[in-house]
């Protein structure tokens, strides 16, 4: 199954050359950045562990990039480098270290730093303060003529601002270094127009702004809004400027955008400061960046350091943890869930995306997995945003050896061996019909006791395990059973722990009965159904004695949701586990429906939150009348629009007339 170091590296290198291709030559990249970044990761892991395998073919020998076709080539007076990327804190931590051993007698050189806008580089040459000449980074050494098309970008100025500050750079040649972005709004906005005309959607605001300087004719560049996003200035005398601190200073003075959030640092900790500002508020920019540039502020010394490769010593480019990456399918196993649902999970070989460690992904179903076509053995494209559980996005069929194998999924359950089955016809899912399965119970007893249903605090899963393998819980009604003594015997806990687990089960013997309801495990019964269900019949009993067309007349249940109810109440083992919790005293406490400020409003959620999670805002919402839909409907009221959001969801909101909402108007409706 496993390729030879020596295999591996040939499959790299030669797609790496292909994305490579697209990227910098046709602008028309297939894949993200991160990607590309994942799979250049691995090559070089290999390499550092194989040195004898390195070759000068290998893109991580690349001086720089191909210079394209169509626009006269062009000299840098000074090259363009790029920046050696670094991944964590830690990293930064060793560069500075590496600095302070490269320039032992300078002990008091600070740092400037700067969100690293995602755009195209760009050289704009200034003749005695006049416009002349713009030129793409290209290779480093040589780049493209894009004089005519940057001359179109209104933010780039044709004259150079006169003023004291600026005086003494307005004769001879001065140069000034920056990105040409697009604005997320305007790509949205383009993509829009786009897709209205039957014409092809651009891939990302990046890719859309170079393919635009790239076109040429600059009445068409022209009605794309571009920006220029300066970063350096590169005078005649370099001793002009003697910070990194005055470059920003001086943009401004000249009329240039882009030194808006540049700041000075004096050390590690006003670095990381910096560093967690912009993991928080990068998606409040208007234009998309991947991460910060760090630089010693001295210009001197950042001279003084010198060049490795195409990349300076003195500065380091600072990635954010990317939300994509690629790995490699180790293995496929199913899984058995709390409603029996069997969910194939692939095994990876471990891979750091969005700040975290990822070894599994879901693959929800056989069928998801041949449309995919998804096989034991492919490197595969992984996604992961926040908390959101791993997802494999594609595999990537051209790194194919032969040796992938097609997974197909068991007849038999893996834990209990019964016939899986699928409950009717049409149905994605497969299921294991065992109520006493041991992994079905095992979930249940782990959903009963987590943070949405009853939140027993001490009972996470390795905890559950604990007690099923003891004998001591069979199902969730044995929880409340448990003693001091049972529980400091098993390995696990002490006399401490043991009494901590005592007290948080006995202070949620009397839960709320939305909460009962759903930590119940119920199929398709999530926490705003069990409100609604607790609303209408009060308690346990009215629920179970509630007819099939009085629970799907509650709103927002329906037919599906009642029958899944009724069945589940009419079930003996069901109804066994009730007349358990009523002998261990478990009583349910109902509490009228809370009134408040957004009583009768309907509010759902898209995007990430930054001041609280999408849990804790949906209990707010709850507790001031309102109520939380999971999904955004045509009865919303108000769509709350958190960051990183899709533009399919609002324009769905548009549609609908739906109130949009950013978090800090939220927040005020809570108040």
């Amino acid at each position: 199954m496993n390729n030879s170091p020596k295999d591996r590296l040939n499959i790299l290198k030669k797609q790496i050359a292909e994305f490579s291709y697209e990227y910098h030559v046709l602008d028309k990249p297939s894949q993200s950045d991160a990607v590309y970044d994942g799979l250049m990761a691995e090559l070089k892991d290999i390499e550092s562990k194989h040195p004898e395998l390195v070759t000068s073919d290998s893109p991580s020998q690349r001086v720089g990039n191909e210079v394209s076709k169509g626009f006269s080539s062009v000299s840098h007076v000074s090259r363009m480098l790029s920046l050696n990327d670094v991944f964590s804190e830690d990293d930064v931590t060793n560069w500075i270290a590496r600095m302070q051993k490269l320039m032992p007698s300078q002990n008091n050189f600070s740092f400037y730093a700067d969100v690293k806008k995602d755009g195209l580089a760009c050289s704009l040459i200034y003749i005695d303060g006049v416009f002349n000449q713009a030129v793409t980074r290209g290779d480093g050494f040589k780049g493209e003529d894009v004089t005519d098309n940057v001359r179109t970008i209104s933010s780039v100025p044709l004259r150079l601002r006169n003023v004291k500050e600026t005086n003494k750079f307005l004769t001879g040649r001065l140069e000034i270094r920056g990105e040409i972005v697009m604005y997320k709004k305007d790509f949205i906005t383009l993509n829009e127009q786009r897709e209205k005309s039957g014409m092809e959607l651009f891939a990302n605001p990046r890719n859309t702004a170079a393919g635009t300087i790239r076109q040429l004719d600059s009445k068409l560049v022209a009605t794309r809004k571009l920006h220029f996003l300066a970063y350096d200035i590169l005078p005649e005398n370099t001793r002009d400027i003697s910070t990194h601190q005055e470059v920003y200073e001086l943009l401004s003075s000249l009329s240039f955008k882009g030194a808006e959030y540049g700041a000075q640092l004096t050390d590690t900790k006003a670095i990381s400061a910096y560093i967690d500002k912009w993991s928080q508020k990068r998606e409040s920019l208007p234009y998309e960046i991947d991460g910060l540039v760090i630089k010693i502020n001295q210009r001197d010394l950042y001279d003084k350091a010198g060049v490795v490769g195409k990349n300076p010593r003195a500065a380091v480019a600072f990635k954010f943890p990317a939300e994509q990456s690629t790995t490699i399918v180790k293995d496929i196993f199913v899984s058995i869930g709390r409603t029996g649902a069997a969910t194939p999970v692939a095994i990876l070989a471990p891979v750091k995306i969005a700040g975290s460690t990822v070894q599994m992904a879901t693959l929800h179903n056989d069928a998801e997995i041949a449309r995919k076509d998804i096989r034991i053995g492919d490197t595969v494209i992984v996604h992961k945003a926040g908390d959101v559980i791993p997802e494999v996005v594609e595999p990537m069929i051209k790194m194919r050896t032969g040796r992938e194998k097609v997974f197909h999924m068991p007849i038999n359950c893996p834990e209990c061996s019964a016939k899986l089955i699928k409950e009717k016809a049409g149905e994605a899912i497969w299921r294991c019909p065992n109520l006493g399965c041991p992994a079905r119970s095992q979930k249940h007893i782990e959903h009963f006791a987590s943070k949405g249903a009853i939140d027993i605090e001490g009972l996470g899963e390795k905890n559950v395990v604990a007690l099923i393998e003891s004998g001591l819980v069979k199902d969730q009604a044995d929880i409340y059973a448990l003693t001091f003594e049972q529980i400091r015997k098993l390995d696990r806990f002490a006399d401490v722990s043991a009494q901590k687990l005592i007290d948080a089960i006995k202070d949620k013997k009397n839960p709320p009965l939305e909460r009962l309801i759903f930590g119940l495990g119920i199929r398709h019964v999530g926490i705003q159904t069990a409100i609604d269900l607790a609303n209408t019949f009060h308690s346990i009993e009215g629920l179970q004695q509630a007819s099939l067309e009085d629970i799907a007349a509650v709103n927002g249940v329906g037919d599906v949701v009642a029958e899944s109810i009724v069945a589940w109440f009419s079930d003996q083992k069901n109804q066994e586990l009730l007349d358990k919790f009523k002998n261990l005293h478990v009583i349910a406490k109902h509490a009228q429906k809370a009134k408040g400020p957004l009583s009768g409003l309907k509010f759902a959620i898209t995007g990430s939150l930054i001041e609280m999670s999408r849990d804790i805002a949906a209990d707010q919402i709850r507790g001031l009348g309102g109520v939380f839909q999971s999904a955004l409907g045509k009865d919303t009221d108000y769509l709350v629009v958190g960051e990183n959001v899709g533009a399919t969801k609002l324009k769905k909101a548009n549609e609908y007339g739906t109130k949009q909402v950013d978090e800090k108007s939220f927040i005020k409706m809570l108040a």
